[in-house]
């Protein structure tokens, strides 16, 4: 009969704990010194004839693990391996030439981090081997990663269900620790999304005693976790709210949930690419029937700040204008509901969809329409709302060079360019309807008084033509704009702050004036 391996922490049920035969388990660690630990106590819980080698990465093994006299193997293979990328590359080969792996249980303690510079690409080819290697030779790795970015790891290894037999996390919650299991197959099936809180004490991980040995199902669907903000300061309306002073206790709370509502508070631009990472990490971990709110207290959310937070995994942005009865309306709208988007493994995608432009103001003719083109053919971004492209003819007298010195654009991404006798702005993520306040605040004065015309293109179709169009532009038509110069003679009573020109008042004395006029 094949030995079934059992993880190393007591009272566990057999559906989370068995490692038979042919598979990959990976757990995530937060603190070095908890794999550690809980390496020694997995070998420990092994039968006395197992067989077992631990493998170490940059350290001596007799360093780290301890045979337990009373339990366990009576004897384990030990290895060490270099504690870079190649060294994973080269594992199982030098495993090959040391031992027959059949009815092994290999053990993998990682160097902290070792997986944070590897591609996802490589990462994904490295688990389809070893996954290939482990069914092939009938023997089972257990990979034990401690690391401080746990999250990012398991939102890139949710999707490697089909390559991986188990996948959990354990984390330190400062007077215990929390189990938290993704989904973890073997001879008794596979279970799912479950969190247990085990304790770590007398050198001995065991279950917490106020955790039931049963597999459980959790109903916390009428819960709501929210912020004060979000409440604008009143009590809890229910048993089922609990309300938190930050984001990030909200974020803390609500990593045990399944199916609970979450509400979210921004009122700084500075909060939204942390809060980005709070939701992409809820909704890749904690699954689908989470509904996940954000509510906006302050003006301070751009399009591609909620489009972000959308595809990051929120069910809804709700405007700073909403008064607190509005969105609680809201926020019961979206109960029962399951989250059917495709959120990315990686929030870098995301993140680069915001920005995918890199550019700020003034770009040759060719560079705009190349700048623009990208946008245009980028699949990641949505149809029909990736910015406006803006053509503006100055009034008579007014040369686009001089118009050009106006043009102040403040947002990367917004770019323009003169030529054939007109000033072209391309604004990234701009809507239609928001377009004469955006230029508003790139222009100090009304643009009725600077130009005479102006077309307008938002529609994917029509820019691209455009710019086909603009493309056809010989250089020779091209507008250069006027030289940045320092000399005064040329330029009176200015500064320039390293954008534009700032004219300065010149001081003029009245006492000296009334008494020329006098005489």
């Amino acid at each position: 009969m094949d030995p079934v391996f059992s993880l190393g922490i007591q009272s566990l049920w057999d559906e989370v704990s068995h490692m038979p035969l042919g598979g990959v388990w990976w757990m995530n660690i937060e603190r070095r010194e908890d794999a550690v630990s809980l390496l020694n106590q997995t070998i420990a819980a092994q039968h006395a004839d197992a067989k077992i080698a631990a493998i170490t990465m940059g350290e001596k093994p007799r360093t780290i693990v301890k045979l337990n006299e009373s339990h366990g193997p009576e004897k384990i293979r030990l290895f060490t391996m270099p504690k870079n990328e190649n060294g994973l590359y080269s594992l199982r080969r030098d495993l090959l030439c040391s031992l027959e792996p059949t009815g092994y249980l290999f053990i993998l303690l990682c160097a902290d981090n070792i997986w944070q510079n590897i591609s996802a690409d490589r990462f994904r080819t490295w688990l389809n081997n070893a996954q290939r290697w482990a069914e092939y030779y009938h023997c089972s790795l257990l990979v034990l990663n401690p690391g401080n970015n746990i999250d990012a790891q398991l939102s890139l290894l949710l999707s490697e269900f089909r390559t991986l037999s188990g996948l959990a996390s354990l984390r330190f919650q400062g007077d215990s620790h929390l189990f938290d299991i993704a989904f973890w197959g073997n001879e008794k099936g596979v279970s799912a999304r479950q969190q247990l809180r085990v304790t770590y004490n007398d050198s001995l991980w065991q279950l917490a005693e106020d955790e039931e040995a049963v597999v459980q199902p959790r109903s916390d669907e009428k819960d709501v976790i929210s912020t004060k903000m979000a409440l604008e300061g009143a009590p809890p309306l229910s048993e089922y709210w609990s309300v938190f002073d930050t984001n990030d206790a909200v974020f803390n709370a609500s990593r045990s949930v399944q199916a609970a509502t979450i509400i979210f508070s921004v009122e700084q631009t500075s909060q939204i690419e942390q809060l980005a990472h709070s939701i992409h990490t809820l909704r890749r971990q904690r699954g689908s029937a989470l509904k996940i709110v954000v509510r906006e207290t302050a003006a301070c959310l751009r399009a591609t700040d909620e489009r972000l937070l959308l595809g990051c995994g929120a069910n809804l942005v709700i405007p700073w204008n909403a008064p607190l009865s509005r969105c609680l309306t809201l926020v019961e709208s979206v109960q029962k509901q399951q989250f059917q988007r495709h959120v990315p493994d990686e929030i870098g995608t995301l993140l680069a969809m915001t920005q995918p432009l890199k550019l700020r103001g003034y770009q040759k003719w060719d560079i705009f329409c190349d700048a623009v083109h990208n946008i245009m053919n980028n699949p990641l971004l949505p149809d029909d709302n990736k910015g406006v492209m803006v053509a503006l003819r100055p009034v008579p007298g007014l040369r686009v060079e001089q118009a050009l010195t106006l043009c102040r654009p403040n947002r990367l991404g917004d770019i323009m360019t003169i030529g054939d006798n007109r000033l072209v702005l391309f604004l990234t993520f701009c809507r239609i309807n928001d377009l004469d306040t955006a230029l508003n605040h790139i222009f100090p004065l009304p643009t009725g008084d600077i130009f005479s015309n102006r077309m307008i293109w938002f529609e994917d179709k029509q820019i691209t033509a455009e710019i086909v169009q603009m493309k056809a532009v010989t250089a020779e038509r091209w507008t250069a704009p006027l030289p940045l110069t320092t000399d005064k003679n040329e330029v009176m009573n200015a500064t320039h702050d390293g954008r534009s020109w700032r004219r300065f008042p010149e001081p003029l004395h009245l006492g000296q004036a009334q008494g020329e006029s006098k005489q």
